[in-house]
């Protein structure tokens, strides 16, 4: 990097749904500012989700359990020190960004944070009020710091690399967890759902974690004939190889909705405790009409998902039929032969 180059460090590092709608951000204001060096500062693990980046871009993994205490700190100030940024764009906002951002706010860098509009949200909530995506508050910050806004914005372009499991087609995949129970569909709802999908033709396979996660999905894939689990058998550069393989992904308001869309893949999204007018749509999905929302009066009750249904009845999921999710999905890969 010659010395009047510049130079925008790039701060997330999680969650893991929250870095992966970073990327279409970041890659985009990369190609169309070839003169500026971008880098992009996040967990390892997630470092792998940044497939062919853009020559101006060069990630950095950082576990922030090897920089705990005072003195832990101070190493990790003069590690991205020596980048010798000229802008950091904060994607996160929170304490531990902060920290960073106060460090070159006294060498004299320009910081630019993204707004999370915390103290908007309560109110959003109670008036039921669409909230800006964060897609675009990411955009804002790159706009702040005076870069040449894109034209349009895309993620990964199309894996090249052989899937690790030949897939049958129609294919759907199914990505049945979340962090929060309120944001998860019923297991036994959606085995039916998977039942039906089965029934009319369709080779659904199931994405999830390992561990529990691959332990019940195996034990779902042994009930149903056409249905194989995926789930913790493939890093996660192969499990995105094989999101881009299927026809439709059915997703919770979970990281995988977002992992889906870096690949194109379209999402038919199941909404309970949050609702897409809490700003966590997935990239270029918005106009898909692929967002399943029941509509009780309570949506959304929370903007990120809450530990319990404070009615406890769990009805803007309980009451969405298998029937009607199955439906949705068969619908809408129908509408993409068309």
């Amino acid at each position: 990097m010659s010395d009047d180059q510049r130079h925008i460090l790039v701060l997330r590092f999680s969650a893991l749904g929250d870095v992966a709608m970073t990327l279409p951000v970041v890659y985009s204001f990369a190609r169309s500012n070839p003169d500026v060096k971008f880098t992009m500062v996040t967990r390892p693990f997630f470092s792998r989700l940044f497939i062919d980046a853009p020559a101006n871009l060069s990630v950095i993994g950082i576990d922030p359990k090897d920089y705990k205490g005072m003195a832990g700190l101070w190493r990790l100030f003069s590690r991205l020190g020596r980048l010798h940024p000229t802008d950091v764009a904060d994607l996160h906002n929170v304490l531990r960004s902060w920290m960073v951002d106060n460090y070159f706010r006294a060498k004299g860098v320009r910081v630019v944070m993204v707004d999370k509009m915390r103290s908007a949200r309560s109110s959003a909530l109670k008036n039921k009020i669409r909230q800006k995506s964060f897609i675009d508050r990411y955009i804002d910050v790159f706009k702040k710091l005076g870069l040449m806004v894109p034209e349009a914005y895309s993620a990964l372009t199309p894996l090249n690399s052989k899937p690790p499991v030949e897939i049958s087609h129609p294919a759907v995949g199914i990505a049945p967890f979340a962090r929060y129970h309120t944001k998860t569909y019923p297991s036994e709802m959606m085995v039916e759902v998977i039942r039906l999908l089965c029934s009319n033709g369709i080779a659904v396979y199931l994405f999830g974690g390992p561990g529990d996660e691959a332990d019940q999905l195996s034990g779902w894939a042994r009930m149903i004939d056409g249905c194989q689990s995926l789930a913790g058998l493939f890093p996660i550069e192969q499990e995105l190889r094989l999101m881009q393989e299927m026809d439709q992904i059915v997703s919770m308001d979970s990281a995988n909705q977002h992992l889906a869309s870096l690949v194109g893949t379209p999402v038919v999204t199941l909404w309970g405790s949050t609702t897409p007018e809490c700003g966590f749509s997935p990239f270029g999905q918005q106009d898909r009409g692929g967002a399943i929302v029941k509509g009780v009066g309570c949506q959304p009750c929370n903007v990120a998902g809450a530990p319990a249904c404070p009615r406890s009845d769990f009805a803007c999921m309980r009451s969405l039929e298998p029937e009607v999710v199955a439906s949705r999905v068969l619908s809408a890969l129908t509408n993409k032969k068309q």
